[in-house]
């Protein structure tokens, strides 16, 4: 063991490196496996619509696409801007109660890039149509009364 202890401090961050690159790879491997299965079935089930005789409706845009983009990116920018923003509190809070009160300044770093998360969400939500106003049904029933 004497012979690798020169080369031990070098295994750690190759291993993390391998595995973390390994992990991601793996990752995308295993999406394109599931939309691979999910565009079979879907070609199983328009050629058996075709073999009946029934209508065949055209594929919709978004079947290629995935989730609309906006629409993910809006509630991916909520998600996590609240979680940077309390992950920066609950760091700040954390060296305040430690008494440590000079290094508790390192949780404004993830509440900043929380607020800016919150702010690209509040932006977006602006910019699309529609999203501003959800329909709650209230006004429906008032108009009706009226």
């Amino acid at each position: 063991m004497s012979e690798f202890r020169h080369v031990m401090p070098f295994l750690v961050p190759l291993v993390a490196i391998i595995m973390g690159i390994g992990v991601g790879m793996l990752a995308l491997w295993l999406d394109h496996q599931k939309k691979i299965h999910i565009f079979e079935l879907h070609h199983k089930e328009r050629l058996m619509a075709i073999e009946r005789g029934m209508e065949v409706p055209p594929l919709p845009a978004e079947f290629f696409q995935g989730r609309s983009r906006s629409e993910s990116s809006l509630v991916s920018n909520l998600r996590w801007g609240l979680i940077w923003l309390l992950l920066g509190l609950a760091i700040a809070a954390a060296m305040m109660i430690n008494g440590d009160s000079s290094k508790a300044a390192w949780g404004l770093i993830p509440i900043a890039i929380g607020l800016a998360q919150l702010i690209f969400y509040s932006i977006g939500r602006r910019q699309q149509p529609g999203v501003d106003a959800p329909d709650t049904g209230a006004n429906t029933n008032a108009a009706s009364r009226g």
